[in-house]
């Protein structure tokens, strides 16, 4: 939990929320005196109808009258029952001017005459003039020092970090699992904060920032807590967002701010979350060549304050981003931020350790392999790994078990993968048959290319947005590199819904779009990007993505129109033979093709030892080995639709 005390030092709540509170108070006092003690300490007098004083002033019943213009106040003529006079008030208000009120009461011999003059009526005048504009900048004010330490106009410069006191941010190296070597580069920051002499001593300087570098829910947030609870100092947590607001300076007034803060609880460490939001690259499409804008002003203090004249001693800097690509040069410079950690996703060791970290607190039933979920599972992250273990736990509580199983493990993954269950969305026979050739033309073509993974499981269960049914391939290592004949083998996989729907119905129906869009896409990349085309040669086409990001409306490099159409042409040229290669492959097995589907539509699920019967039947044309090699088909080759007779 974020605290607003160290041990080193107190942090006073600010003296506006003070004034702001004791100003209300002794304002409502002032009230209070004004209107309501009179009305308890003044003389209290009973009120009577104006129809009834005028009726006691006929009777000769009213001894003496105060007549004002709101206000008659009168007394009788009494005696007590010893014969001593007695003297009772009255008070009644007139309903209009009554202006033979005067002769009335001289008629009757009433002594009356006008009220004396308010001593103290300016009081009262003064009140009324400045109480309510007193009134409304109270409430703002105090409401304003409620929601950020004071009011707006002298708290907006004031820095936003949520600070924790010496290690109290929770987290501890031994809850960061699967990021070893990002562990040993922060592990030396750790030392230096605890055991700053052994380094100074020589010689030697702690790297003033850390940027930590990675795709999202890999534990860069993580590692910076972990790091401040080892160290035992204090942690300004802060995102890059905060710092920016529409008013020109306010975020370099946050910046120093912060540093100010910082340099007084030194040693400590300042962590910059989404560093992206503040450090974007200056003279950019997307910002002000030399301008004054805010973003720029802030960017600017950042940089002074990291590595300007004055030294911040004992301050580190850790900042987190995902897209390093758009960071300024000048921040990411040796300097300011020495060491750039990268925090990627984990193997399978990873995996595995980080399972084992998130599953600490959870029931395992003994039927359950982590190392088996960690094969199971690449290209998860940190956060993707806790989210799998959470969702396994409440699977099986909601099924009532004592631990969760590896069912509901594989259960979470599906749900992870392909999205929830929707048995409720009924198909039509036609649709259903549709989906079953469709997936098992996947499945059999996965089955025999390389690289393809191990197909687990085949349904035509609908599930999440838009799938209605899917086929899950599991990669048997971790790859980090695809070979040409991967590409082409995984283009081909992504046509073998479509290519089963043409030899069975000789038709194509909607449920390929999404596979016709990811082949185009990959087979693009190949020849724009990776340059595995004979013809156009190792030359990319694409600009970086740095590039793209700075304001470029077109991904492609300025390319003469006769390049553009050789690219589609050879883009086009890859499909229609991946295209082919599957058409081949299930008119080789067509007959398998059919048992598995039919099967398929009878189970609605195949997996398992039955799922593995089938695809081991599967058998590759003799052209398909030539077309992985060299991408090439025959001269010879048949057109494709000779294939669907």
């Amino acid at each position: 939990m974020p605290v607003e005390t160290n041990n080193k030092s107190q942090i006073k709540p600010p003296k506006m929320r003070q004034f702001g509170g004791s100003f209300l108070i002794l304002l409502t006092l002032l009230l209070l005196l004004n209107f309501i003690v009179p009305s308890f300490f003044g003389p209290q007098s009973p009120q009577v109808p104006y129809s009834t004083f005028i009726a006691q002033v006929e009777a000769g019943q009213v001894d003496r009258a105060i007549v004002g213009g709101d206000r008659i106040q009168y007394s009788l003529h009494s005696q007590t029952p010893d014969g001593k006079p007695s003297e009772q008030v009255f008070v009644t208000t007139p309903v209009a001017i009554d202006l033979d009120l005067p002769r009335i009461l001289r008629e009757h011999n009433v002594e009356f005459a006008a009220p004396p003059p308010n001593q103290n009526g300016w009081i009262s005048t003064l009140i009324s003039w400045i109480a309510p504009p007193l009134i409304f900048f109270g409430i703002w004010g105090f409401l304003m020092s409620r929601q950020a330490g004071g009011p707006a106009a002298l708290t907006v410069g004031k820095s936003k970090a949520r600070i924790y006191s010496e290690g109290s941010t929770g987290v501890k190296f031994t809850d960061v699992a699967g990021v070893d070597e990002a562990k040993a580069e922060l592990e030396e920051i750790v030392d230096f904060l605890k055991n700053a002499g052994k380094y100074t001593n020589l010689g030697a300087k702690i790297p003033k920032g850390a940027l930590l570098v990675g795709p999202p829910g890999t534990g860069k947030t993580l590692l910076a807590k972990a790091i401040a609870g080892e160290a035992g100092v204090p942690f300004f947590s802060i995102s890059g967002s905060e710092f920016i607001e529409l008013f020109v300076g306010v975020g370099a007034a946050r910046v120093r701010d912060l540093f100010e803060q910082a340099k007084q609880q030194a040693p400590c460490i300042v962590f910059i979350d989404e560093l992206d939001a503040l450090g974007k690259s200056r003279g950019g499409a997307g910002g002000f060549i030399g301008g004054n804008d805010e973003r720029e002003q802030t960017l600017n203090q950042l940089l002074t304050e990291m590595d300007g004249f004055d030294a911040n001693t004992g301050v580190i800097i850790i900042a987190a981003t995902n897209r390093p690509e758009v960071l300024d040069p000048a921040l990411r410079r040796p300097g300011r931020f020495d060491r750039q950690v990268v925090v990627d996703r984990p193997d399978k060791i990873g995996r595995e350790a980080i399972l084992k970290v998130h599953a600490r607190n959870v029931k395992l039933a003994e039927d359950v392999n982590l190392g088996t979920i960690a094969i199971r599972t690449p290209g998860f992250a940190g956060a993707d790994l806790a989210n799998l273990v959470n969702e396994a736990a409440l699977l099986a509580a909601r099924q009532n078990r004592q631990a969760v199983t590896m069912a509901d493990f594989n259960e979470a993954i599906e749900r992870l993968v392909a999205g929830l269950e929707k048995r409720s969305r009924v198909l039509n026979e036609t649709e259903k048959k549709t989906v079953a050739y469709h997936e098992v033309g996947h499945a059999i073509i996965g089955a025999l290319m390389p690289g393809a993974g191990k197909v687990e499981k085949i349904s035509v269960v609908p599930r999440g947005v838009g799938a209605l049914g899917y086929t899950i391939q599991m990669p048997e290592e971790d790859r980090f590199l695809m070979v040409e004949d991967e590409i082409r083998g995984r283009i081909a996989i992504l046509l073998g819904g479509r290519s089963a729907e043409e030899i069975i119905f000789g038709k194509v129906s909607t449920g390929a779009s999404d596979d016709i869009q990811k082949a185009t896409d990959l087979a693009e990349r190949a020849i724009t990007l990776y340059g595995m085309s004979d013809k156009l040669g190792p030359v990319a086409f694409e600009k970086s993505q740095q590039q793209f990001i700075e304001g470029y409306s077109n991904p492609r490099r300025a390319i003469s129109p006769k390049v553009a159409e050789e690219i589609d042409r050879e883009v086009k040229l890859t499909v229609d033979n991946a295209h082919h290669i599957a058409l081949s492959i299930l008119q080789y097995n067509r007959d398998l093709l059919e048992q598995t589907a039919e099967e398929l539509l009878q189970k609605e699920i195949l997996e398992g030892s039955q799922l593995r019967e089938h695809l081991n039947q599967a058998k590759a044309p003799d052209e398909m080995a030539e077309w992985l090699r060299t991408g090439k088909l025959s001269e010879d080759k048949p057109l494709l639709q000779t294939l669907l007779v």
